[in-house]
């Protein structure tokens, strides 16, 4: 009897291995670790003429940045379990390597000067303010700092930023165009056809570690995460927003018709200075929303 409850035991044991192999599951970086890495080459950035060094931002960082990306930068800071909605999405974990602002292609480490001007940016509609406190030699120096704490910047290089062609010229059969390009793409689905995030998919999106996600609702006059220009939303569609359900396109559309569908989205979007010919062109052709059919 009790050789069959050992066998049962070890069965199950066994079993339990496995699964825990199976299962996807990241190591937490040890404190050791990220030291080692503080110390290698890709603990520094390059921004035009600056060089930034990551150990120079440790007091900043310890000052602004580990109360929401917590000492490790897994994002587990100690604010970082007290922000829910409007202000999620929860702080970015670096260790993952993973971001959504990038000029690179899905899949490849962002740029320097990503990492930069996101940081100066900030991220609307979430926790991550503008840091227009920070000198620029403090913003290379953090993103250095951000840098040490992923195993990819010792084995990875950054992709090489996509090619954006010159913006052409804004025309009524170029925004007519843009909508039937978000209409075949099918961004309706979790932008809804008048862009207020409201599509049948909105509200079962879920970022890549299972929580809410909400879709950028045009409608609403805030500003788009990874910049305002239309060379800023061309990009988004055309690298993607990694960790969300927002892909890239590359493969779906031209280059072209991606111009076409920044021109129609900046028609749904309230009336300010980046669109006024578009709007002006919508109202011109009558323009109605997409039929989902």
């Amino acid at each position: 009897m009790r050789i069959k409850s050992f066998l049962q035991c070890s069965l199950l044991m066994s079993a339990a291995a496995v699964l825990a192999l199976c299962l996807p599951a990241r190591a937490q970086l040890s404190t050791v670790q990220l030291q080692q890495w503080l110390n290698s080459p890709a603990a520094t950035s390059h921004i035009g003429n600056i060089t930034g060094n990551a150990k120079a931002a440790a007091p900043v960082y310890r000052r602004y940045c580990v109360g929401c990306h917590g000492d490790l930068g897994d994002g587990n800071g100690e604010v970082a379990q007290w922000l829910e909605p409007p202000m999620w999405p929860k702080p970015r974990d670096f260790q993952l390597g993973i971001f959504k602002c990038r000029s690179t292609p899905t899949g490849t480490l962002p740029t320097d000067e990503d990492l930069f001007d996101t940081i100066g940016r900030g991220l609307d509609r979430s926790s991550m303010p503008i840091w227009n406190t920070f000198t620029k030699d403090e913003r290379a120096n953090l993103v250095a700092w951000i840098k040490h704490f992923s195993p990819r910047w010792q084995t990875e290089k950054p992709g090489t930023p996509i090619q954006i062609p010159p913006e052409p010229e804004v025309t009524p059969e170029r925004v007519k165009a843009g909508q039937e390009v978000f209409a075949r793409v099918q961004c309706w689905k979790c932008h809804g056809v008048q862009g207020m995030a409201n599509g049948p998919s909105a509200s079962t999106l879920t970022d890549d570690l299972g929580r809410p996600i909400w879709a950028y609702n045009f409608t609403d006059g805030s500003r788009p995460k990874c910049g305002s220009t239309d060379r800023d939303i061309y990009k988004i569609f055309m690298t993607g927003l990694d960790g969300t359900p927002m892909p890239s396109f590359s493969d779906n559309i031209k280059p072209d018709e991606a111009w076409d569908l920044v021109f129609y989205l900046r028609t749904l979007q309230p009336h300010n200075a980046y669109n006024a010919k578009e709007k002006q062109i919508a109202n011109q052709l009558g323009l109605k929303p997409v039929s989902p059919q």
